[in-house]
């Protein structure tokens, strides 16, 4: 069975599927005959089309693997569902033995490796389903009368369960779903509102509500706290909570991914004191990177009675299978493999948050919590008259709207690092999450992905290179967005769009004439100018991104101009906009003037033609238009008939005949066009400069290449090519040396000359000026 599962493994993790001349012909899903169109298939071919079930119809290879790198550990986790499977069929008496000593193993070594000791395990596939069973116990612990009266108990004393405003989202109204309560029964406890700690849970706030609570006659059931929250890693003061457990007579849940450091040797005070709980919900499988491994709830209860009524046990031999794959996995790794791993973890958080505390513009969130491997952080700018160190609470000295546009271009900023970093190194598993407080910030969690990913030492020195290479051009952007903005304002025709969400210079739209600025719909003009504009920029091959927006149709279209790696011009790139739309605005209406100039060009032709064919069989007679009879006549005396027809000309808009055309043997000439518009000023580039750079900023620029003194050498050299000629450069006689060249070829060479090697006379005069140092 271990063999045709690795087999199987194998055929599902190649990369490369079988083409049509291995095969004899594609198989999809549609080829192979299902179990009622005849006989059976063999495995290799059942497990071709689940392979392209799996992977579609995909024929480019994508950035990341098909499917998880699974190693050993993680087959030996799926052998034991294919073990469980066959286990069950074994009689009743030996699956019974066998099952509860999985069972028993599987709880004792956990229950050692995490420090909780006499505790009882449950095991279930969804991560919150465990303390939906806890929550039921409790009820059944504190209403004696509940598996009789039902909701009637509940209804004379409301049960209240607290979850932390920092807990995961959805957490209570899955709770309330499965265990039938109304929402009012949960009760949001808020953080604190401390630097360092607003991801606390607020203790004295706790008491608070149960002592109102109380007072109201209702019965405080449950408290979930959390060690490691979802978002930021924060762990609660799990050893106060559990004192204030015990005053009021509460069931402590705890949960969270900093449970893992419970299986290392040093844990720090408040992760140690989940120890002393009711009950926690461990992930093991993505701590030790074990696939399709079910979690565990561990608690602390007398009554069999009561955990059997609540599901936290059972007599089904399968429902006790459901630790088989886990207690595979825990003897193939070893404590020391487990130790290994959640220790790696550890270290890579550690040596993240070292690295990015030398790093400029970057803050990390919740710093202080050493116990924490997860390291949450996010890019800043200092606004002016702000703090140097970043602070939640908004500058005196700035109007609210200020901040709050400045939150958001650095969210949007922030967004576009991370997603940026995940594509850079995917072997970091990023997560890019929005805080209520702090806004978007870019989450590093190694004991949920490092085992899974294969993330090393050297992907987190990457990471930090990467993100040291995009400060540049966040930075850049920030400093360039108010200049853009001013621009745009001073810039007739264009309109600056505020777009905070927008991670790039600014958004700018084009006012065309019949532009209907009170109204935001759709116009179909000014998309048709827009696209044409980006078409446009996208040809100039800078560096700058353009892209066309917004994404819904229902507004009216803008341009997005994107992200600046280095010192950029804004005034020519302003400039280039507003002349390139307005070229094409008015070529567009050239165009609609042409369309409609020429239709009635041709309808006047249509008329005129009429009219002159009319003339023509007046001047002929009737009679020369009967069959025979007009033929003798033609014969006796031939009409001399001109051709006639009508030309139009496109530049002129006049009908013109064709009499000139046929006489002469030529058309005659129309007026010349007129030029297309340009901009205002044409900046001059450098050989191998790109649109919307600055030049000569500085002396680096002249330092480093020297194509600005060359430039000013040829324009003198053309200064004096066409001036007269000094008496003291060059002496000459009315008679040449017989050896010297023609006198042409004497000014050519020596203008040469004067071009490749100056005397020291000459020294001053292409000498830069002061200005250009």
């Amino acid at each position: 069975m271990g063999k045709n599962l690795k087999e199987a493994m194998k055929m599902l993790e190649h990369s490369q599927r079988r083409t049509e001349e291995e095969n004899g012909k594609k198989l999809v899903s549609g080829d192979i005959p299902g179990p009622l169109q005849g006989s059976g298939q063999d495995m290799v071919s059942i497990l071709q089309l689940v392979q392209n079930l799996m992977h579609g119809e995909e024929e480019e290879e994508s950035q990341s693997p098909r499917i998880q790198n699974i190693g050993e550990q993680g087959h030996i986790a799926l052998l034991g569902h294919s073990l469980g499977a066959y286990i069950s069929t074994l009689d009743k008496e030996k699956l019974r033995k066998l099952t509860t000593r999985i069972l028993s193993d599987t709880t004792l070594w956990l229950c050692r490796i995490f420090r909780y000791e006499n505790g009882c395990a449950y095991f279930h596939e969804e991560e919150r389903e465990g303390l939906a069973k806890i929550c039921r116990l409790a009820l059944h612990s504190c209403y004696e009368d509940f598996v009789v009266d039902g909701f009637n108990v509940l209804y004379n004393k409301k049960p209240v369960i607290y979850l932390s405003a920092a807990a995961r989202p959805g957490l209570g109204q899955y709770l309330c779903n499965q265990l039938g309560l109304p929402f009012p029964c949960l009760c949001r406890v808020p953080c604190n509102t401390m630097f360092g700690s607003q991801h606390q849970m607020d203790v004295a706030f706790l008491e608070k509500l149960i002592k109102e609570d109380l007072e109201r006659g209702k019965l405080p059931l449950l408290l979930v706290a959390n060690a490691g929250t979802a978002a930021v890693g924060h762990t609660d003061k799990i050893g106060r909570l559990k004192e204030l457990c015990e005053q009021y007579g509460i069931w402590l849940h705890v949960e969270g991914v900093n449970l893992a450091t419970l299986a290392l040797g040093y844990v720090s005070s408040s992760v140690l004191a989940a120890t002393k709980c009711d009950s926690m919900t461990l992930t093991p499988g993505p701590w030790l990177g074990l696939p399709a491994v079910p979690a565990v709830t561990l608690y602390k209860h007398d009554d069999p009675a009561l955990t059997l009524v609540a599901g936290l046990t059972s007599n089904k031999p399968a429902d006790k299978l459901r630790a088989l794959p886990l207690w595979l996995s825990l003897q193939y790794l070893g404590l020391d493999g487990i130790v290994e791993r959640i220790k790696h973890a550890c270290q890579l958080s550690q040596r993240l948050q070292e690295s990015l505390k030398k790093v400029n513009h970057i803050k990390i969130l919740v710093e202080d919590e050493l116990s924490s491997p997860v390291v949450v952080f996010r890019f800043f700018q200092e606004l002016p008259g702000s703090d140097p160190v970043p602070t939640t609470v908004p500058v005196p000295n700035m109007a609210p709207s200020t901040v709050g546009r400045e939150r958001h271009s650095c969210d949007a900023l922030n967004r576009w690092l991370g997603e940026q970093l995940k594509q850079l190194v995917p072997a970091s598993g990023l997560t890019v999450m929005d805080l209520e407080v702090e806004g978007v910030c870019i989450r590093f969690s190694p004991l949920t992905t490092a085992a899974v990913l294969g993330t090393r030492g050297e992907d987190v020195d990457q990471l930090v290179a990467c993100i040291q290479s995009k400060l540049p051009v966040l930075t850049c952007t920030l400093q360039l967005r108010e200049e853009f903005k001013q621009e745009v304002t001073g810039t007739a025709g264009l309109l600056y769009v505020d777009d905070p969400n927008w991670p790039g210079i600014g958004v700018v739209r084009y006012e065309h004439a019949n532009d209907d600025k009170s109204s935001l719909k759709l116009d179909p003009e000014g998309e048709k100018i827009h696209a044409g504009l980006l078409k446009k920029l996208n040809e100039l091959e800078s560096d700058l991104t353009f892209k066309m927006g917004p994404e819904y149709k229902s507004m009216k279209s803008c341009i997005y101009v994107g992200m600046a790696s280095d010192d950029v011009d804004i005034s020519e790139l302003v400039e280039t906009i507003a002349v390139t739309a307005r070229e094409i605005e008015e070529n567009s209406r050239l165009l609609e003037n042409m369309t409609e100039v020429v239709r009635k060009g041709i309808q006047e032709a249509q008329v005129q033609l009429q009219k002159a064919n009319e003339e023509r069989l007046l001047e002929e007679g009737v009679l020369r238009q009967i069959p025979v009879v007009g033929s003798v006549l033609n014969w006796f005396s031939p009409v001399q008939a001109s051709q006639k027809g009508r030309t139009f000309n496109l530049t002129a808009g006049s009908l013109e005949s064709t009499e000139h055309t046929y006489v002469y043997k030529a058309q005659g000439a129309g007026v010349t066009p007129p030029q297309t518009p340009s901009g205002t000023r044409a900046k001059q580039r450098l050989p191998g400069q790109k649109p919307f750079k600055r030049s000569l900023r500085g002396s680096d620029a002249l330092s480093e290449t020297s194509s600005v003194s060359h430039v000013e050498d040829l324009e003198k050299l053309e200064h004096l090519s066409g001036a007269p000629e000094p008496d003291g450069l060059e002496p000459s006689g009315p008679e040449p040396h017989p050896g010297a060249p023609p006198p042409q070829e004497a000014e050519r060479t020596g203008a040469f000359q004067n071009g490749a090697q100056r005397p020291e006379d000459d020294r001053p005069q292409v000498e830069e000026p002061e200005s250009l140092r």
